[in-house]
This record gives C-alpha cells, sequence and structure tokens, in this order.
C-alpha cells in the first residue's frame, strides 16, 4: 500500500474541526505519533432523533478476524447490537507449532476447514492452546473470515482492536474516495492477541457501546464517553471520524 500524504479533508457545514486530521501510514514508526488522539473532531448535532441509538450499526475490526474481533462480535451479537467483524490483514494467520510455522489462511476459508485442518495437524495441541475452542465458536457466528478492505456495508461505528489496524482503516476510508459525506466514527480500543486480554477487551467495548447507546445525543457526547472511558479503564483511545 502506498504512503499516505496528510491533506486537509472537506468537511460537512455542521461539522467544525479542531485539528486538522492526518493519517499515519501503518507502517510508519510508532514514535511519530502523538501521544494523543489521532484526531479530535467536533461531532455534528444528531440528526433526526434517536437513530444513532436505536439503529447503531457497529464494525469490530483486528488483524485476522478470529480471536479479539470475534470475541466483541459474539458479545455485541448476544446483548441484541447489530455487529459485524472484519480483519484488515492479507490472509488469517493463526499460531502454528513454532513462532516461524503459523497456520496461513485466505480469507475465503470457512472456520470449519481452519478448525478440521488444525484437527488434523495436532488435535491434542490445538485444544490445549485454544484454537480449536476459538474456531468452534467463531464457525458458530458466521461462516468465514472477512476482510474490512473487501466489505463496502456503511456502518455507524467502527471499533478496531490495535494501533496499526486502526490505521489500515482509516487508510482504507481515505481511499474508497466515497463522496456520501456519511460520518463514520472510528475508536482504537488497543487490546492484546491472546484469549484472555480478548474477553477483557470484548466486554471493554461492550461498555464502551452501551456508554453511546446510552446517551440522549452521541455524536456530541462521544468525546465525553472516550475521556471517560479512558480515565476509568486507565486506557488510551485512539479516536477519528472518518467519511464514506
Amino acid at each position: 500500500m502506498a504512503p499516505m500524504t496528510s491533506t486537509k479533508r472537506s468537511f460537512p457545514d455542521n461539522v467544525s474541526p479542531k485539528t486538522v486530521l492526518t493519517i499515519p501510514n501503518s507502517s510508519s514508526d510508532s514514535s511519530d505519533r502523538s501521544s494523543k488522539r489521532v484526531c479530535r473532531l467536533s461531532p455534528p448535532t444528531n440528526r433526526g432523533g434517536s437513530t444513532l441509538v436505536s439503529n447503531l450499526k457497529i464494525a469490530v475490526v483486528c488483524s485476522s478476524n478470529q480471536n479479539r474481533s470475534m470475541e466483541a462480535h459474539n458479545l455485541l451479537k448476544k446483548r441484541g447490537f447489530r455487529v459485524q467483524s472484519f480483519g484488515t490483514g492479507s490472509c488469517v494467520k493463526l499460531p502454528g507449532p513454532t513462532v516461524d510455522k503459523p497456520n496461513i489462511y485466505s480469507f475465503d476459508t470457512p472456520y470449519q476447514d481452519q478448525f478440521v485442518d488444525l484437527k488434523k495437524k495436532d488435535s491434542a495441541f490445538y485444544t490445549q492452546n485454544g484454537l480449536l475452542n476459538m474456531l468452534d465458536r467463531n464457525r458458530r457466528i458466521k461462516e468465514k473470515p472477512e476482510r474490512f478492505q473487501e466489505n463496502q456495508d456503511e456502518f455507524d461505528l467502527i471499533v478496531t482492536c490495535q494501533e496499526r489496524v486502526f490505521d489500515q482503516v482509516l487508510e482504507n476510508m481515505s481511499e474508497r474516495g466515497g463522496n456520501s459525506c456519511k460520518m463514520v466514527h472510528v475508536i482504537n480500543v488497543e487490546i492484546k492477541d491472546n484469549h484472555d486480554d480478548a474477553t477483557l477487551g470484548a466486554f471493554v467495548i461492550h461498555e464502551l457501546v452501551k456508554e453511546i447507546c446510552s446517551s440522549d445525543d452521541p455524536e456530541s457526547d462521544l468525546e465525553e464517553i472516550i475521556d471517560t472511558m479512558e480515565k476509568k479503564k486507565k486506557k488510551r483511545f485512539l479516536y477519528s471520524p472518518a467519511f464514506y
């Protein structure tokens, strides 16, 4: 993917930027990033009352659409939210017998096929490290992993699980070149890629979504909600608007 240059975007009349949106290249060094959020922008006033609250369309995104995004997908779905999940990687990577020998699949490979493949390779090993249990859960939720860059649905809220994924989502949104001017809020909740942290992270994402939905004016209150969550969880949340 070619490096992106910083550009000033055109915003709808009811959106007043506090700072110019800068989307860093996903391969850039993390030391180049500000210690604060990538962008702080005043969301527009709520258009049409409670539409965003009652019909919030959510995407949760990690790298391979296996562990972190699917754990959150599972929880949010059980709580009645409209949610989809995705990965941003070029392929799906799962741990193998050694660090340098991962199991690699295309995003078109169903969870069922991945489950059968790993079970044939070493049922005891992949049961012990939790991969068979994870894939069993995933295949009960949907057929196969999905790649964010190949999906054309429009969302109200995108939650990423890693800063690199956050950057990739923003890059892809910028490259789409849409002209609908529909805003989507992109928030990163940093989650380590292991089973225990994925479970804890899913509850953080659920709490964040619940706070947004409980607000009378979620778009205007979003930055305050994020500030409160940061203090409560002692975590830094990245936030940026993007547009379709």
